[in-house]
């Protein structure tokens, strides 16, 4: 059962919810989306100059990679940020944690850099038709580890749909073979800079980021709406598990980025005043700083056993 609460009532649990609390607050350690690698670096950093002596150990990698460590390798941080709360629902609560709190929201672009090809028919020929083009490299993260992996399929489910063109989703797709295919988007970023490759998906503020130039899609398509969350739920993704039992099924949703503090987190105070800090009018302005929108009240989702 999913009830929701005020984030400061939510908040005081969290610190409160039994789990070794160490004396010493550092090192905070905080498994993070690769996308949430600008604000929470910022966020650190203003935490830092409150606790004297605060050290960090942020971990970034792809959403379900961070998951995994905790529910896979028993490695438990202190503050788990993902770019999905999909994974969340289905892995985290309430095996490892009892709540989580949305808090941003992003979109998809696709972004390209300086030696990037035919950039200049964007506008009169449509991305469809540049990224069809013979020659056109297109990259896209992993889709079975990077939400941005599988937010890209489900992009070009929604583009067909917006834009009645049948088969569209599946000769864009052809046009991205395995070889365009990184396992973290920060690759991504690398070789789109240095000309290897044209376009990428990717999320609007790590386009913003690393410098990229990017398209802004239609909100259709961007995933970035969350008044269009019944258009963007025909689209569907199978993620494969180790079984064809524990494959995921996945619902195109409005892409929102969550946060939780694990219940066996060793430094749950120091993990909560992160959070605080993140929720705050200042960790928003860093958010609204590096390409995010921050929800304008956060969305707590509490998992608590039915009655």
């Amino acid at each position: 059962m999913v009830r929701h609460a005020a984030v400061g009532v939510l908040l005081t649990l969290l610190a409160c919810t039994r789990g070794p609390t160490a004396a010493a607050p550092r090192p905070l350690v905080i498994f993070h989306a690769a996308a949430l690698g600008p604000p929470f670096t910022a966020i650190g950093d203003l935490l830092k100059r409150e606790i004297p002596g605060l050290k960090l150990q942020p971990e970034s990698s792809p959403s379900l990679v961070a998951v995994r460590k905790l529910t896979d390798l028993d490695r438990v941080p202190d503050v788990l940020a993902t770019a999905d709360v999909a994974l969340f629902e289905e892995y985290v609560i309430p095996a490892k944690a009892d709540s989580f709190i949305v808090f941003g929201t992003n979109a998809l672009v696709l972004a390209y850099g300086p030696q990037s090809a035919d950039t200049a028919d964007l506008e009169n020929d449509g991305w469809r038709q540049v990224l069809l083009r013979p020659g056109i490299r297109t990259g896209r993260s992993d889709p079975t580890v990077d939400p941005s992996g599988y937010r890209a399929l489900m992009a070009l489910q929604l583009a067909e749909a917006h834009y009645r063109e049948p088969g569209l989703a599946a000769r864009l797709l052809a046009r991205m073979p395995a070889q365009y295919v990184r396992h973290a988007e920060a690759d991504l970023s690398a070789l789109v800079q240095a000309g290897e490759l044209d376009f990428i998906w990717t999320y609007r503020n790590l386009a913003r980021a690393h410098g990229l130039s990017y398209v802004d899609l239609p909100g259709a398509v961007n995933l970035g709406d969350p008044a269009q969350a019944a258009w963007y739920a025909q689209a569907k993704v199978t993620l494969p598990g180790r079984t064809p039992a524990d494959s995921l099924r996945l619902t195109g949703a409005p892409i929102v980025f969550a946060v939780t503090i694990p219940r066996e987190a060793p430094h749950r105070e120091t993990a909560t005043a992160f959070v605080q800090l993140l929720l705050s009018a200042r960790g928003r302005a860093v958010l609204a700083a590096t390409g995010f929108d921050a929800l304008p009240v956060p969305v707590v989702v509490r998992r608590v056993p039915q009655p």
